[in-house]
C-alpha cells in the first residue's frame, strides 16, 4: 500500500476515535450521591432560577425524582437544600418540561438523594 494512503486512513481512525470519546463523554451525565453533585455542580447551596443560560436544568415531579428538594431560609450547606437568591448563586437553575438533567421534588422534610 502506498504511504499517501495509510496516511489517511490512519488520520480517518483518529478522526473517528476522537468523535467516539467526544459523543461518549458527553452522554456519561453522573450523579454522585456521596458528594451530592451532577457532573461536578453542587446540588445545594443558593440557587438563581433563570430563563436562559443555566448550570443545570431541572424537572419538577412527584414521583421517582433524582433529587428531594427543601427550600430554606439560610444555610443551605446539606444535600437538597435550596436557598433562593436573586444574586450571586452558587447554581443557575432552569425548570423544563422535558429533557432535563435531573428530576427534582420540592418537599419540607428529609431532603437529599432518595
Amino acid at each position: 500500500m502506498n504511504k499517501q494512503y495509510l496516511d489517511k486512513m490512519l488520520l480517518l481512525s483518529i478522526i473517528l476515535f476522537c468523535f467516539v470519546n467526544i459523543t461518549f463523554a458527553q452522554s456519561e451525565d453522573e450523579m454522585n450521591e456521596d458528594e451530592c453533585t451532577f457532573n461536578g455542580i453542587l446540588l445545594y447551596g443558593k440557587i438563581q432560577f433563570v430563563e436562559s443560560f443555566p448550570d443545570l436544568t431541572v424537572q419538577v415531579v412527584e414521583s421517582f425524582p433524582d433529587l428531594k428538594v427543601k427550600i430554606v431560609e439560610s444555610f443551605p450547606d446539606d444535600c437538597g437544600k435550596w436557598q433562593i437568591v436573586d444574586s450571586f448563586p452558587d447554581i443557575k437553575v432552569k425548570i423544563v418540561e422535558s429533557f432535563a438533567d435531573i428530576k427534582i421534588k420540592f418537599v419540607e422534610s428529609f431532603p437529599g438523594i432518595p
